[in-house]
């Protein structure tokens, strides 16, 4: 037969206990030191050996939080408990309490308690607080309250039978702590959703930096452009560099949205700038993007783009990647260049092709993202083709764009990132 444990603890001592557990539960606001205290209280509380914590995670998978022994030593391991007991206790939703295995048939067969002699168990589930919408509403049974974790307590010695008392006040401590298990775990989130809009912030910043354009000022054309994120950073970006043969424009459209997108898009823009310096011709930057991309084996993601390039007599070429076709407003007249290459990304083996309109002074070549095109309203209706063709052909300024993208969307948020670049040929 196993040890007895001889030393009562009164009543007043457990209340006293009780207090005490109280004022540091409701003094601490870490998770951690929450967990600690829990276990430590109610070590002390049912004279138990070793005290285990488990949390659900976000995927309701358990998982161990916190583990101590009435040394005050962390316990890093729980191999050695019932997790027979642990289970049943969570999918009952029931609380389990025994002070000798030994006199249950049932528990003294199991694997565990014979394996590791544990002779008391105890193993309450942590249920999540009930939220009492209006004062007459009735209280939810504690057995329907969804369950978050459970406390586990064990012992190789047989307690006395734990009195009323004891049992109330281990409960009351067990439900207080759920509580504030709850709020910590609200607020560490909180703090990680803040850290990470910081950190959003600091990339957000990097990346304006980043693809800040100068533009440069050259006798034969003129360039402007603009760009609205639907996230503080995104997929979008235009570049330009004047070149000794010309002056090059490139607007590219990286697919998703968000972290990814802007890492690759700012990859992007280097790579292009780098190959634009070096006087390659166009077909072959985006040949190199493209075997960029297919071998860095990046899933799902591609990349449309569409390159351009101004010279002083007015010819303009440009290799389109899968990108929107551009518009090339002429007077009253606006056409829209179909030819295209695939994207970059897609297929490793894909050859890229660059065509050639002819330039008079005054001749507009305009470039969008598909966040323009496809902007919708509240009723779900595109912004379409046939709209920037109306506006660009009447409006001389990006922001006009903008504005009937805007009046069009009828304040419903931009669901993709929105860039327009315009080339102007002065002659």
């Amino acid at each position: 037969s196993g040890i007895q444990i001889s030393t009562e603890t009164t009543d007043l001592e457990k209340l006293t206990l009780f207090l005490e557990a109280t004022r540091k539960l409701n003094t601490v606001g870490v998770l951690d030191e929450i967990l600690v205290t829990l276990v430590d209280t109610t070590l002390k509380l049912i004279r138990a050996e070793r005290g285990y914590v488990f949390l659900k995670d976000e995927e309701g998978n358990l998982r161990l939080a916190a583990g101590r022994n009435s040394k005050g030593e962390a316990l890093l391991d729980d191999k050695t408990i019932s997790h027979s007991i642990l289970d049943e206790a969570l999918k009952s939703n029931s609380e389990f309490l025994f002070t000798d295995t030994s006199q249950s048939l049932d528990l003294a067969v199991r694997q565990s308690i014979v394996a590791y002699d544990l002779r008391t168990v105890i193993c309450m589930p942590l249920r999540k607080p009930q939220v009492q919408t209006t004062r007459d509403a009735p209280l939810v049974s504690s057995n329907t309250q969804e369950v978050t974790g459970a406390l586990y307590l064990d012992s190789r010695f047989a307690s006395r039978d734990i009195s009323s008392v004891s049992h109330d006040i281990l409960r009351v401590i067990a439900t207080d702590a759920a509580s504030l298990i709850e709020n910590a775990r609200l607020v560490q989130a909180e703090e990680v959703s803040r850290r990470y809009q910081q950190e959003l912030a600091i990339a957000a910043s990097i990346q304006q930096r980043l693809m800040a354009v100068t533009i440069p000022e050259v006798p034969f054309a003129k360039m402007r452009g603009r760009n609205l994120s639907c996230k503080e950073i995104g997929g979008d970006f235009f570049d330009v560099v004047n070149t000794e043969d010309g002056l090059a424009v490139v607007l590219a459209d990286v697919s998703g949205k968000g972290v990814s997108a802007a890492v690759l898009a700012s990859t992007l823009q280097g790579m292009v700038y780098a190959h634009l310096i070096a006087r390659m011709p166009l077909t072959d930057i985006m040949a190199s993007v493209n075997r960029f991309f297919t071998q860095k084996h990046l899933g799902e993601k591609y990349a449309t783009v569409l390159i351009t390039k101004i010279h002083q007599d007015g010819v303009l070429e440009y290799v389109n990647c899968g990108h929107v076709p551009p518009l090339l407003v002429s007077g009253s007249q606006v056409s829209r260049p179909q030819h295209g290459n695939l994207p970059v990304g897609l297929l490793a083996d894909a050859t890229y092709e660059s065509d050639r309109v002819h330039l008079k002074p005054g001749d507009r070549f305009i470039l969008v993202t598909d966040g323009v095109t496809e902007a919708e309203n509240a009723r779900g209706d595109f912004y379409d083709n046939e709209r920037l063709e109306a506006v660009a052909a009447v409006s001389p300024t990006l922001e006009d764009i903008f504005a009937s993208v805007s009046t069009f969307c009828e304040g419903n948020p931009l669901g993709d990132d929105c860039t327009v670049v315009e080339l102007l040929y002065t002659g």
